[in-house]
């Protein structure tokens, strides 16, 4: 099992070597309920972070099901409203990279931390997901639609991840875990310009 030092050590690594992704910003129609919605089915990064977070609640079980899933929405739409007020976050995209990456290797490493420390970890990244998010809105659009079908769609992508970690069972195991390790390619891919 991996240690929560270890775990920290290699999240400030990844963030620091991550290279800017820039798929954020200025990327699409951003004001619309349907734009806010197709956004995290639009990019491997999020597919792959928002149904990690569901797998590794899944093999948490418990409490983690429900909380982690609903920390990750709650603070990616606090996020979201920083983004929009146009409050500097640093490290955003470096950010978001780590996580499809961190995520992955929490699923692919089965790695078993306290509902409290998971909150914490799915917080972090949640922030800086709904940050960039947030900043796509244009100024002359309320944003509030766009939020809207953004989490919803990611709560969507949640349950997929947990109805499919409880759905191959101890079982297949490895198979969610076998997940968590494409996810955490795909995070390597997009950070080194692979994918």
């Amino acid at each position: 099992m991996i240690s929560a030092k270890r775990l920290c050590l290699s999240a400030i690594l990844l963030l620091a070597a991550a290279m800017p992704a820039y798929a954020h910003v200025g990327i699409g129609t951003t004001s619309s309920f349907t734009a806010g919605f197709m956004h995290p089915l639009s990019g491997l990064d999020h597919t792959s972070v928002m149904i990690a977070v569901g797998l590794w609640a899944a093999l948490k079980g418990g409490k983690a099901i429900w909380a982690w899933p609903a920390a990750f929405v709650g603070v990616m739409l606090a996020g979201g409203g920083l983004g929009m007020l146009h409050m500097p976050l640093p490290l955003v995209e470096p950010g978001i990279l780590a996580s499809v990456v961190a995520l992955g290797l929490l699923v692919a490493l089965a790695v078993d931390l306290p509902v409290s420390a998971g909150v914490a970890i799915l917080g972090l990244f949640a922030l800086f997901h709904g940050h960039a998010h947030g900043t796509e809105v244009p100024e002359n659009a309320g944003g509030l639609d766009y939020m809207a079908g953004f989490a919803i769609a990611t709560v969507l992508l949640h349950a997929i991840g947990i109805a499919a970690g409880l759905g191959l069972g101890a079982r297949f195991r490895g198979l969610a875990r076998a997940a968590g390790a494409a996810c955490a390619a795909v995070g390597a891919g997009l950070a080194f310009g692979v994918l």
